[in-house]
């Protein structure tokens, strides 16, 4: 999802500079940094994710020993 909002932010800000639109400009710069926002958010819960697998797997393995 954030790199759809990324490209349409893009576009949308790209399309404002041409014609002027400063709203359309404002929109599309906003829009273009959720993307971004939505994409670190999406890394740090698969950082999050690898860390608890690994923290379980640890606690299993010596839990056997």
């Amino acid at each position: 999802m954030g790199d759809q909002d990324k490209l349409a932010g893009k576009a949308k800000e790209a399309a404002g500079k041409v014609t002027g639109d400063d709203e359309l400009e404002a929109e599309g710069k906003v829009q273009h940094a959720k993307g971004k926002v939505d994409e670190k958010i999406d890394e740090l819960k698969d950082t999050a994710k690898g860390a608890y697998k690994a923290a379980k797997d640890a606690a299993t393995k010596n839990d056997k020993q």
